[in-house]
């Protein structure tokens, strides 16, 4: 993709459909932003906050909630998370990252509203083939012009990242979503070798995402020796909410799958972690069982 193309043409092939490339410690040394204070405006260094309560206490707000869709996690939200929160799924490979995004969407779709899929990882068809297979009517969306699926090579959206974060915002209003998953980030932090142009890229690039004003969400890899933290160790600084997705095996050599909400800004949350499993139909949170 070339800037001097159209600049809107990543945006309007996901829209229309077809085929091809384009389709529908906060101190000290464990701070990566330590050396970039001025890196943050007053908007962004909000979502430092860890964010939520005791699930026990009683957190008073008069803030429009929106569910995630995944049975057994919306119950550990009190109400859901705050609408046009920027939220982060982090896990490693296999933990159902993209099966939580489109679950996601499809709750939003399902209640009529539009949506937005940005991939940097699968192919529309792929993507639509794995909605297919867990029963969610994708493709019937795209025809009602419900769901735009962008499929964005990560090499090219590096290299337009200017235009694209300029136009996004107009471009999600102009097409009416209120839901929108990128998938990954980890591919976009991955392009730029510099940790401090990896820093200022990614925080330009979720603010754009803010200024769309949709509820969103983002997948990121974990890192190999932190299950708590993004392969970067910078988007989780950047989002309002945090969903950590991990292995967890027991003495006996058993592994199951769990789910942690690591915080939730302006809503209460719990703090268990709760076992889950992949099925036919989507991801199932098991709220009342224990990991072990």
């Amino acid at each position: 993709m070339s800037e001097d193309n159209d600049q809107e043409d990543w945006f309007e092939a996901g829209v229309q459909g077809g085929d091809g490339a384009a389709g529908p410690d906060t101190e000290g040394e464990n701070d990566p932003f330590a050396d970039d204070e001025n890196l943050f405006d007053e908007e962004f260094g909000a979502a430092f906050d860890s964010g939520g309560t005791d699930f026990d206490e009683e957190y008073e707000t008069d803030l429009p909630r929106t569910d995630i869709g995944i049975q057994g996690l919306d119950d550990m939200i009190q109400g859901g998370v705050p609408d046009r929160s920027l939220m982060v799924v982090m896990g490693a490979a296999g933990t159902g990252k993209t099966t939580f995004g489109l679950q996601f969407l499809d709750r939003g779709l399902r209640d009529g509203e539009k949506a937005v899929y940005i991939t940097l990882e699968e192919t529309r068809s792929a993507l639509l083939d794995a909605a297919d297979e867990k029963g969610w009517a994708f493709g019937e969306y795209v025809e009602e012009d419900r769901l735009a699926i962008v499929d964005l090579d990560p090499i090219e959206m590096a290299n337009s990242l200017s235009s694209i974060q300029n136009d996004l915002p107009r471009l999600v209003d102009d097409f009416g979503a209120e839901r929108l998953v990128l998938d990954s980030v980890s591919l976009l932090e991955m392009m730029y070798d510099d940790q401090s142009e990896r820093r200022t890229e990614v925080f330009d690039f979720t603010k754009a995402l803010k200024r769309a004003g949709v509820t969103t969400m983002l997948t990121s890899e974990a890192s190999e020796s932190n299950a708590y933290a993004s392969r970067h160790g910078i988007i989780e600084y950047l989002t309002d909410a945090v969903f950590v997705l991990q292995y967890v095996r027991s003495e006996f050599q058993e592994t199951r799958l769990a789910v942690e909400i690591q915080k939730i800004r302006n809503a209460n949350h719990s703090r268990e972690t709760k076992p889950y499993e992949i099925t036919g139909e989507g991801i199932s949170v098991y709220q009342q069982a224990n990991i072990f």
